[in-house]
């Protein structure tokens, strides 16, 4: 049985494509999808199926090619994690699968088709696998491989023969031994070049070694994965499922896989990636071992000094930091768990040991958002001289206790909720502040930060050749253009 996984060209008509890791924004740089290439692994490991990928975005291949290899492939069964805005486009490329290989499964991973499977199941052979996707699949993929009925697996959603309605099975419980996972297939990606601007250097990839975080901002989407899992887990138990960790064993021994197949960097995709000293020094202790240059994503209140030390000696060349905004009426409405004091704390700490900081600032997070606080925070984020400012505007995805309270407070610009690029689109008004003012100002502040000559002369600084600089250059044009 033949098995393919499918990153689709944009069908939709838009100028990026969607990016399917994050899960909220069009592509900047490319990035692996390392959830994906994970349940590849897991179905390479049965090892009776013939497992293949096919990146049409990576290779620039548009809609015309995606049709003429579909025409031409014999793949029984055919992947695709799909995201909010991916959805549309999605649904489209599906229709040029169903042209061509009308017998064919297509299995939909992911948070868009997770929260929305009405939007991509047509077709008796279409499948949802909700939440988290590795052992759903791994069943799914033997039943139909041996014939046997697959209706009842728990973890799918799919459409009745009977009437045509989607048919919910039941709830599938989270992995807690995420060991037991094998390491993702990046060899199906073998010859594949990623950068990351912020590491500069190559060859790149991404990895996890947890998923899920405990805390309660009320607007957040994590990573594409964590969202799907979210969703799935509120949607049984009201709450937040549990956090999964990798063993440092396992993270050392996919370390040294990663070193030994020549990669030089690693960005950790964990939503939440300090948890304590303890593990933070097993991590960097590991990651000095292989001479691995990487970054993460950490709370501010997780920055201590030795964890900053540590971090510095290891090889950590960012640490993304979520703050959203420097006032703290508004970190409280969003329940970050955070104050502005322990923001400033957390970048002096990382900057003694110099520690590259990139801030994440969320416009609109909380109805008291004005022009004021977010010239404030503009103000805030120059003056403290870090390396990077991402700037994004906050958007109500279904799913969350954000999209309920713009709901309820009729704060949407669009009768419901239609999917977004975060990175320069609004669909929030609030009475002090409209999209129109939330897009304006984004792009204002982008500009100011972006192209402010303290910004471009730091980096120029810390490009060691031509390659990385064009790379940052045509990352930052996107981001500001598209």
């Amino acid at each position: 049985m033949k098995l393919t996984f499918i990153i689709p060209p944009v069908f939709d008509g838009n100028k990026q494509p969607a990016e399917r890791t994050a899960g909220c924004t069009r592509v900047v740089y490319l990035a692996p999808n390392i959830y994906e290439l994970t349940v590849a692994a897991v179905l390479e490991a049965e090892g009776k199926y013939t497992v293949a990928y096919e990146d049409f975005v990576y290779d620039k291949r548009r809609p015309a090619d995606f049709e003429k290899f579909v025409s031409a492939d014999d793949s029984d069964i055919y992947f695709i994690w799909t995201v909010n805005l991916s959805l549309d486009s999605d649904a489209l490329a599906t229709e040029v699968i169903r042209r061509h290989r009308s017998g064919a499964y297509i299995v939909y991973l992911g948070p868009g088709a997770t929260y929305f499977p009405g939007k991509i199941l047509k077709n008796d052979h279409d499948i949802v696998v909700r939440g988290e996707p590795e052992q759903t699949v791994k069943e799914l993929v033997a039943a139909i491989a041996s014939g046997d009925d697959w209706h009842d697996i728990a973890g799918i959603t799919y459409l009745d023969n009977s009437g045509g309605k989607l048919r919910r099975t039941g709830f599938r419980p989270m992995l807690k031994d995420l060991d037991s996972l094998p390491l993702p297939a990046r060899h199906l990606i073998a010859g594949k070049r990623y950068y990351n601007p912020k590491l500069k250097i190559g060859p790149y990839t991404t990895a996890v070694t947890s998923r899920n975080c405990p805390f309660h901002c009320i607007y957040c989407v994590p990573s594409s994965l964590t969202f799907a899992r979210e969703i799935e887990y509120r949607h049984e138990f009201g709450k937040k499922p549990p956090i999964s960790f990798k063993s440092l064993d396992c993270i050392d021994r996919e370390m040294k896989e990663l070193s030994q197949a020549g990669y030089k960097a690693v960005g950790f995709m964990d939503d939440n990636f300090i948890w304590n000293e303890e593990r933070t020094r097993g991590i960097c202790d590991i990651m000095r071992r292989y001479g691995l240059v990487w970054g993460c994503q950490a709370r501010v209140d997780a920055i201590t000094e030795p964890i900053a030390k540590m971090l510095s000696e290891s090889g950590c060349h960012y640490v993304d930091l979520g703050v959203e905004s420097f006032d703290d009426r508004i970190l409280q409405y969003i329940k970050k768990g955070i104050t502005s004091k322990q923001i400033y704390e957390s970048i002096g700490l990382l900057k003694k040991y110099g520690v590259p900081v990139k801030l994440n600032v969320l416009i609109g997070c909380s109805p008291l958002e004005t022009k004021e606080t977010i010239r404030h925070t503009l103000h805030e984020a120059k003056k403290l001289h870090v390396d990077q400012v991402m700037f994004n505007i906050v958007s109500p995805f279904p799913g969350t206790e954000f999209y309920e309270i713009v709901k309820k407070n009729g704060w949407m610009s669009t009768p419901d909720y239609v999917p977004t690029d975060v990175q320069r689109e609004s669909i929030l008004n609030y009475p002090s502040l409209t999209s129109k003012d939330m897009e304006k100002m984004l792009f204002y502040n982008n500009l100011s930060y972006f192209l402010s000559p303290r910004f471009i002369v730091k980096q120029i600084k810390r490009f060691s050749n031509w390659s990385e600089f064009a790379h940052a250059l045509k990352a930052l044009k996107i981001k500001l253009f598209g």
